[in-house]
């Protein structure tokens, strides 16, 4: 699913996310989301979000 999407994301659902420090590399980390932190219904880099271990990025993949 698309991660560019507000609606595609829920929270609890399991995500991989870009953090800041690593937007050069692309590395992702896995997590459940915990808050979503944008407000607009897209984002062209993804829907920021917080995961329930605090770490905050953009999501790049949704896993159902």
């Amino acid at each position: 699913m698309d991660g560019k999407t507000r609606v595609n994301i829920k929270i609890g659902l399991k995500v991989a996310i870009v953090l800041k420090k690593d937007q050069r590399t692309g590395k992702l980390t896995e997590g459940v989301v915990a808050d979503l932190l944008t407000k607009s219904p897209t984002h062209p880099h993804g829907i920021k979000v917080r995961l329930e271990d605090g770490q905050v990025g953009r999501v790049k993949e949704v896993y159902n």
